[in-house]
């Protein structure tokens, strides 16, 4: 009975095996240390690509450079970016699709115990912005400011540019004012005794745009799509099926988080939080509120940031079932 047994999980397991190998891969290029990694863990650990019909391959790559590289030049099926520029691509010729991703944004942290408490007490403090002077929380900031309060934050501010550890470090040791992050450096930053003075959904809303348009997403040569419909369906479902579990399952938090850094608990609790409240609806991107917002970053970032993107091209969002 026992080597029937035995025969039988041998069997499986060569069946197992051999289903896998048959599979087409969808390779990813994503930042070493970036956030997705989580959802990638999450999707290899779970099955969540066999069961969806492929398999995963993650390329952890340097940079966003090197992912581009990656992607552009066909070594990767896919990379992460935001639908901005992949706007500004579809504008200059290339036919490139977006998958949504994540919609989670920041905000303009400043120390918990501090003086400042709203964008007009910035007046004559330094901020630190580490996406750069066309960074899009700060053009939304920008904006905001201007129209509640009749506040230029650029003219009224002194801007200091950096690597997302650098604005960190810099805000921590006290040397600027406040700091516009990426979302999971903000998120370590509350975690240490940081607040969030003007967060930038709120902003969002405020301008009249709608702050659950997700802004992060994969990123899909078009003709990928048309010539592989059930693979990139089956990855975008596998990456919803890995929110849901990471939405919903506390314990399915541990098998990643050596892949956070969490330097503590609080740290920790903040970055799944942060992750959790930047999952996007399971929906269609609303493309008229994108456009939206894409017509106010050609407003303030103009063709550096757009390029020739001054309105929505057609085809940005992956539509499952075309």
């Amino acid at each position: 009975m026992k080597s029937l047994i035995a025969a039988c999980l041998l069997a499986l397991s060569i069946n197992t095996s051999a289903l896998a190998e048959d599979l087409e891969t969808v390779s990813v290029a994503v930042l070493k240390f970036g956030t997705v990694n989580w959802e990638m863990d999450t999707i290899e650990g779970n099955g969540l690509d066999e069961k969806n019909g492929f398999a995963l391959e993650v390329m952890g790559l340097a940079g966003g450079a090197a992912s581009k590289i990656a992607f552009q030049g066909g070594a990767a099926d896919a990379m992460v970016s935001d639908w901005i520029w992949v706007a500004r691509q579809r504008a200059a010729g290339k036919d490139y699709v977006f998958v949504p991703y994540s919609r989670a944004v920041g905000g303009i942290a400043v120390p918990a115990d501090g003086p400042i408490r709203s964008l007009t007490d910035l007046k004559g403090k330094s901020i630190g912005i580490a996406g750069g002077p066309l960074d899009k929380s700060w053009l939304i900031l920008r904006a905001y400011a201007q129209q509640e309060y009749g506040f230029d934050l650029e003219a009224e501010t002194t801007q200091v540019y950096g690597a997302p550890p650098l604005i960190t470090q810099k805000a921590m040791d006290g040397e600027i004012d406040a700091a516009i992050n990426y979302w999971h450096f903000l998120a370590r930053m509350q975690a240490n005794g940081f607040r969030i003075v003007a967060p930038v959904d709120e902003a969002a809303a405020a301008l009249g745009l709608d702050p659950k348009t997700p802004l992060l997403g994969y990123v899909f040569k078009g003709s990928f799509a048309r010539e592989n419909p059930t693979l990139i369906a089956g990855f975008a479902r596998a990456s919803r099926d890995a929110k849901a579990i990471l939405a919903d399952d506390d314990a399915a938090w541990q098998a990643v988080r050596p892949k956070m850094r969490a330097k503590t608990d609080a740290e920790f609790e903040q970055l799944k939080a942060g992750f959790r409240a930047g999952i996007p609806a399971d929906a269609s991107v609303d493309e008229q509120s994108a456009a939206a917002l894409l017509s106010l970053m050609a407003e303030l970032g103009g063709d550096d940031l757009v390029g020739k993107a001054t309105t929505l091209p057609e085809g940005v969002f992956y539509q499952p079932g075309e």
